[in-house]
């Protein structure tokens, strides 16, 4: 592969899971793949049992914030990974989408959390080795 992987998480709020994907996809990766999030209505700040959820593993997310999502976001991406965003997301022709299916953690506790977080953990370790084939 000649160029970088950019890779693109986006869900509603880009408070949690969108959040948590990023922040994984970057400590797993380092600086092998771009990595952003969006979101389509992005949220005021963090979800906190999210961050906390991360602490746990040790990948702080806390130097983050929500941001919207722009068309040259997607555009610029060659995986673009929705997380419930629906209509939202622009199309363009080249780009890789694909749909994760994860439980929303809005208004959850950290113990709520946790699964949502160790899926998204186990997608993102499948997902570098798809990209990085040559790191497995």
């Amino acid at each position: 592969m000649t160029t970088k992987p950019s890779v693109l998480f986006v869900c509603v709020h880009n408070a949690g899971r969108s959040q948590m994907a990023q922040g994984f996809l970057t400590n797993l990766a380092g600086d092998e793949i771009e990595v952003r999030s969006a979101g389509s209505a992005p949220g005021e700040t963090l979800n906190p049992a999210a961050v906390e959820a991360m602490a746990e593993l040790g990948v702080d997310i806390t130097d983050q914030s929500p941001k919207i999502l722009t068309p040259e976001a997607v555009e610029t991406s060659s995986v673009v990974i929705t997380m419930g965003c629906g209509d939202a997301c622009p199309y363009f022709p080249g780009v890789d989408y694909r749909d994760w299916k994860l439980e929303d953690p809005a208004g959850k506790g950290v113990e709520s959390v946790r699964p949502i977080r160790d899926e998204i953990k186990k997608r993102i370790e499948e997902l570098i080795a798809e990209l990085l084939p040559a790191r497995a």
